[in-house]
């Protein structure tokens, strides 16, 4: 069976795009660069497609124009281990974007990202005592870039 690739329609900063990202993610490549042909709807020579990997996980990346932005109705989630990983991950994307709530952030292209310590976060979700799931998901509500120690604190009752 064929993997899914994840399809992003760019107006014309695909490959500034891809660049951005595999400069953000280790073990991460630009695996081909494919120029519009003669004749074709973007300029002769100019970026069509960028084919990229983000840590093994293939992209692809289309100058398109500016007919589909992209929305939050899809993101990527970058699972964090730590508080300083995802500090890492959330000041590098969203250097000239813009920070959402709860984890969220749209990068400078428009593409969202939920930055968070998922391992973290189902474990405090999924515990039998709804007080303390409530307590660690209304911290969560309250916060934009999510702080590990505070959820855990929050869960606590501390």
């Amino acid at each position: 069976m064929k993997k899914i690739t994840p399809f992003l329609w760019f107006d014309k900063e695909a490959e500034e795009a891809a660049r951005f990202y595999i400069s953000i993610f280790k073990k991460s490549r630009i695996k081909q660069v494919i120029r519009y042909p003669k004749g074709g709807p973007g300029a002769e020579g100019s970026v069509m497609v960028v084919e990229f990997q983000i840590n093994g996980q293939d992209f692809s990346a289309l100058n398109g124009g500016p007919g589909h932005p992209l929305t939050d109705a899809v993101s990527f989630v970058v699972d964090c281990k730590t508080q300083k990983e995802l500090d890492y991950y959330w000041n590098k994307l969203k250097k000239g974007g813009k920070e959402v709530a709860c984890g969220w952030l749209t990068d400078r292209y428009g593409l969202s990202w939920q930055i968070a310590p998922m391992d973290v976060m189902m474990k405090l979700y999924k515990s039998k005592d709804q007080e303390k799931v409530g307590r660690a998901f209304q911290a969560m509500m309250k916060m934009v870039k999510l702080d590990i120690k505070a959820l855990k604190k929050a869960y606590d009752g501390k």
